[in-house]
């Protein structure tokens, strides 16, 4: 069944147009015009479910997330979400304070999930160090040259010199990159393509610095515990490995620079 016929399958109205919308290195969504003059944003793909999961339990926070209306098998439907780029940092940092509330739960996800072939674990754990070391830094050994590995493991070890034990767990949106957050007339208008799990806050932070960095007022607006900035290289360690593994060696030597600062 083509995306189009499913999705009038599954919302009951005819389709007038669909067009693949840009960006997005590791899986496509289109922008579908219905009849009754509804626009939405359509997915396909075996972890689609687990998106649309993740949306839901972002916008029961409160933060703001697409919401979905249809999410079946191999196919999620959420609404359009308007985006100007005018960024809203004092929004976004009210946003974040409601999506990481603090939770009494481990760890981890009910559901692993990836980014392209990169399978990213999610089995839940009472200990941070150890969870950021088994299932974020660790899995990477197997797919670099032995130099590399024995410095991943040399990172690993140190985790818990350099990260809390048990932070407060915190539903983290997983992948807060710029092309993740939308922005609309000076507001945050929604966080989009989520890899949740809960976690540290400040994996969040971290992330929103790979590509770029907001204004330190939102840093400052934000509540992060003392020392944040120094953990901030062993939390970009992770995303920076996974470039490495699906775009290549351009991303070796961010991932070393981490590593010498990580003290491996």
């Amino acid at each position: 069944m083509s995306l189009g016929h499913a999705i009038e399958a599954a919302m009951g109205v005819a389709v007038l147009d669909a067009r693949q919308l840009p960006g997005g290195d590791l899986g496509g969504a289109a922008l579908v015009t219905l009849a009754d003059g509804r626009a939405v944003v359509a997915k396909e793909g075996h972890l689609v479910d687990r998106e649309g999961a993740m949306l839901r339990a972002i916008a029961a926070t409160g933060a703001p997330a697409p919401k979905v209306l249809h999410c079946d098998g191999d196919l999620l439907v959420m609404e359009h979400v308007e985006a100007d780029g005018r960024a809203g940092w004092e929004s976004m940092a009210e946003a974040l304070r409601l999506l990481h509330a603090p939770q009494e739960c481990a760890y981890g996800w009910n559901a692993d999930y990836a980014f392209g072939s990169v399978t990213i674990s999610n089995d839940p754990l009472d200990d941070w160090p150890r969870f950021w070391a088994e299932r974020r830094v660790l899995p990477f050994c197997r797919h670099v040259d032995v130099a590399l590995a024995r410095r991943l493991e040399t990172a690993a070890a140190r985790l818990p010199d350099l990260l809390p034990a048990t932070p407060p767990s915190a539903l983290l949106h997983g992948d807060l990159w710029s092309g993740n957050v939308l922005f609309h007339q000076g507001q945050l208008a929604a966080l989009i393509d989520p890899a949740c799990y809960y976690g540290d806050r400040e994996v969040d932070f971290a992330m929103l610095q790979v590509f770029g960095s907001p204004p330190e007022t939102f840093f400052a607006a934000s509540g992060l515990a003392p020392g944040w900035r120094e953990r901030v290289p062993a939390y970009q360690l992770w995303p920076m490995l996974v470039h490495l593994r699906l775009f290549g060696n351009s991303y070796r030597g961010r991932v070393e620079s981490l590593l010498d600062v990580c003290g491996a």
